[in-house]
């Protein structure tokens, strides 16, 4: 009989709805404290030399370079990192703030909490936002008082900044080094290349083989132009003359002497010689050390260019932290929603409320 008492409707109505909404009324009127958020928006940019600049217009509406999505994603991931989280708490004292006991006791940071607590504690406060089709990011800042949520929103973006140009520098670094690298072993190639240039001349004492092979042909192509034009010359002599007339003689002299010396040149060019070389082994040899002393310049020259180019990109900002909206100073609460969370305490009570009425309901109907 008691029970039932306990039961009707009017005492329902207090335990079930009366009793949560004062309970809440108290907590959000006196107890609930204010916590204030500060909003930015971030992008980050690559510089590309090949491409004109693209302004913020451009950032808003996705125009960005496709790789900055991938380093926003990387800032994303850094501003809710533990090392990120240590220093903001050494710069702005978070965990002092956040453990302070005239706040919110159901959204303060307690006492004591480890290390993670405090972690997922922070990432619940800080909302990191990222937008794919325009790579932005929002970041989202809860804090008890508004300029501790504008000053902790501020270190965000600059430690945030001094993330991406610790990596750009990081990377053009890495590349500088390599391109260095590149240089001295084109730079090896060349000096081994011409020290075997240097080599072939000094001992084979020519300076040049293929020239002088060159030189030698067109001697010898002049030599028997020579002996054709005497030859004919010999036996138009020889139509009127005489095999024992002196001029018969002193030509056939003269076609002797250019045959000898024709024969000396081609013997010199295509026969072995005192070392037993060729001339014409030999301009072939230096041509292809030649071919690979310019083969090894050309690389030197590639490489040198590399470099020149790697260590310009490494005095400039390959990326670059665009702040899109600095960081609010928030002038109202927006938590919590006291209104809001009033209404829909109010509605879950009344939900239950008659959930419980209509079981009641069902076991009186069954026990009558």
């Amino acid at each position: 009989m008691k029970l039932q008492t306990l039961l009707t409707p009017r005492h329902l109505k207090l335990a079930l709805i009366a009793v949560p909404m004062v309970v809440g009324a108290l907590y959000f009127g006196l107890i609930a404290a204010d916590r204030y958020v500060s909003e930015s928006t971030i992008a980050v940019r690559q510089a590309d030399n090949d491409t004109p600049a693209l302004g913020s217009a451009a950032l808003l509406f996705g125009g960005a370079n496709p790789s900055s999505r991938e380093d926003t994603l990387y800032v994303q991931q850094y501003m809710r990192s533990l090392g990120l989280l240590r220093k903001l708490d050494e710069q702005l004292k978070l965990r002092e703030h956040y453990e302070d006991a005239a706040f919110d006791p159901l959204y303060r940071l307690w006492h004591g909490d480890s290390q993670e607590d405090f972690l997922d504690y922070y990432r619940k406060r800080v909302e990191v936002h990222f937008d794919d089709p325009s790579s932005l990011l929002t970041v989202r800042v809860q804090g008890f008082e508004p300029a501790f949520a504008q000053r902790l929103n501020q270190a965000l973006l600059e430690e945030s900044e001094r993330f991406v140009n610790a990596f750009s520098q990081q990377i053009a670094t890495e590349q500088l080094r390599f391109a260095e690298g590149e240089l001295k072993a084109a730079a090896a190639r060349l000096q081994t290349a011409r020290a075997q240039v240097l080599a072939f001349q000094t001992k084979n004492r020519l300076l040049d083989p293929l020239a002088q092979a060159q030189a030698s042909g067109a001697l010898t192509a002049e030599l028997q132009a020579s002996q054709s034009r005497l030859e004919a010359e010999l036996k138009s002599l020889r139509s009127y003359l005489n095999d024992d007339a002196y001029q018969v003689k002193a030509l056939r002299g003269q076609i002797e002497g250019l045959r000898e010396q024709l024969q000396s040149e081609r013997s010199r060019t295509t026969s072995a010689g005192k070392e037993g070389e060729r001339l014409n082994a030999l301009a072939a040899d230096f041509q292809a050390l030649q071919l690979q002393a310019e083969f090894a310049l050309d690389s030197y020259k590639l490489a040198l260019g590399a470099v020149e180019k790697t260590r310009l990109d490494a005095t400039r900002k390959l990326k670059t932290l665009v702040v899109i909206e600095p960081a609010s100073l928030p002038e109202s609460a927006e938590y919590p929603a006291r209104l809001y969370n009033l209404l829909t305490l109010l509605v879950a009570a009344t939900l239950l409320y008659s959930v419980v009425r209509l079981v009641l309901a069902t076991i009186r109907e069954h026990q009558d």
